[in-house]
């Protein structure tokens, strides 16, 4: 009999090592981990459903890390001074990057890769939604919570037994170019974490690469450029006239967004152009895997959405308080037009991450509020999220405040995130909107919570 392969994950609690765990654990292996949040007891729901799944847990001491381990799994860098990766150096352990083991998996089903600057959470959960409710059983490895599945393990995974395997395919680490996808999906292609120039050669080999096809989004300058790269392709667009698949007629509905494809009224929880235009990708993908545009159209009827993608808190007092992901200028620029479809003033905190990204997008973030933002609304900045690691820190909050200033919007710069909460719940006030936009740090969904029970 095969001894059964035994993974051990450090840093297990994190939104790309979590479902990897799960999806392995369902697949006959032995699945073990670390995470410096469960030794500092946060995040207990997640490791509770971790551990209801037979995955053992242990402190990130080493102490989990023994010769009975096959493979030991990391995000990206290898950092020995951690005393899991110590151990396995020491007991000549094979030491695997996430992303790595994430292509070993995708390539054993037809592969699904969802790549692109903004929208690949959601297109994700969308195809697999769309996959699951035509009874086709997918795995779906995602970095964003499915709000359909967030009561089953951690709601960012589908460990289904079909032929199908839904993955975001990232491009920021350069972790795209492991995949061989049976259909790669290109949403747009728009500045973030790397240049355009690098971006190019990056998609283009995975569209080529796509054995049964590729869908891409003709609405993009950059990514139409890609459409005659692959012999079999599907394209959307909503703006684009020439869209083999496209929206028209539409219109914000309650609680989300009405259009029409083919004929077909179509509707979603989910509100935004943005998001009719993730929908016509998945629907698109969908169509070359055989369903069809009636059975895709009904299946999203019941798409819940992704957690804190212009996610609703709640409403106190008639004050609307929302968690929202946006962090680069593209996604920030979506979710300020799609509020703007609402009355109300919006009170926007966005925190930026790290003092290198923001520096590098620092034109289009200054961009996208000036424009996005008008009358009595404001935006409210503290200081750049620093996850630590060695940066020159020479670029502030202040500094993107100071620009949008001069741009005519009101904008306000706070030295703490506290502070910013304490100035949201003195000066709300009914039909505002409070937005609080961000990324790579989970504690953003709790600090929207805390200014939600704390509005008068």
């Amino acid at each position: 009999m095969n001894k059964l392969k035994k993974y051990f994950f450090c840093g297990i609690g994190g939104s790309g090592m979590s479902p990897l765990a799960q999806v392995l654990s369902r697949q006959d292996c032995i699945v073990c981990g670390s995470d410096r949040s469960y030794d500092q007891n946060k995040n207990r729901a997640l490791f509770e459903n971790l551990t209801q799944q037979e995955i053992k847990l242990f402190a990130q001491d080493g102490s989990g890390v023994d010769s009975s381990v096959d493979f030991l799994v990391v995000s990206s860098a290898i950092e020995e001074k951690i005393p899991d990766v110590k151990k396995a150096v020491e007991l000549g352990i094979k030491i695997i990057k996430r992303s790595e083991l994430l292509a070993e998996i995708f390539h054993k089903y037809k592969g699904i890769a969802i790549g692109g600057t903004s929208g690949k959470s959601t297109v994700t959960g969308m195809v697999g939604h769309i996959l699951q409710t035509c009874e086709k059983s997918p795995v779906v490895i995602n970095g964003g919570v499915m709000l359909n599945v967030s009561g089953v393990g951690l709601g960012n995974c589908l460990t289904g037994n079909g032929e199908y395997c839904v993955i975001e395919a990232d491009e920021s680490d350069g972790s795209i170019e492991h995949y061989n996808p049976f259909v790669s999906v290109v949403t747009n292609i728009t500045l973030d974490h790397k240049p355009i120039e690098e971006l190019r050669p990056l998609f283009s080999d995975f569209v080529k690469k796509a054995d049964c096809g590729t869908v891409i989004n003709v609405d993009c300058p950059e990514a139409v450029e890609l459409v005659s790269i692959n012999p079999r392709t599907l394209t959307f667009g909503i703006e684009n006239p020439n869209a083999d698949i496209r929206a028209v007629d539409i219109k914000p509905i309650v609680g989300g967004v009405s259009f029409n494809v083919y004929g077909i009224n179509a509707k979603l929880q989910v509100s935004g152009r943005y998001n009719v235009s993730n929908a016509l990708a998945a629907i698109a993908t969908a169509k070359m895997l055989g369903i069809s545009f009636e059975d895709s159209i009904e299946a999203l009827k019941s798409f819940k959405g992704i957690r804190r993608r212009m996610e609703l808190v709640g409403i106190k007092n008639n004050v609307t308080v929302i968690d929202d992901f946006a962090h680069n200028p593209d996604k920030i620029a979506a979710s300020l037009e799609t509020l703007k479809e609402h009355d109300g003033r919006l009170l926007v905190m966005y925190q930026p991450h790290g003092f290198k990204p923001t520096k590098f997008l620092r034109k289009g973030l200054v961009q996208s509020f000036s424009k996005g933002l008008s009358g009595d609304d404001c935006l409210l900045m503290p200081e750049i999220f620093y996850a630590g690691g060695t940066t020159n820190k020479d670029i502030s909050s202040a500094d993107i405040i100071n620009d949008v200033k001069k741009n005519g919007r009101n904008a306000v710069f706070f030295e703490t995130r506290n502070d910013i909460a304490d100035y949201l719940v003195k000066n709300a006030k009914a039909k505002d909107r409070i937005v609080i936009m961000g990324a790579r740090d989970d504690t953003l969904t709790d600090f929207a919570k805390n200014i939600l029970e704390n509005i008068k």
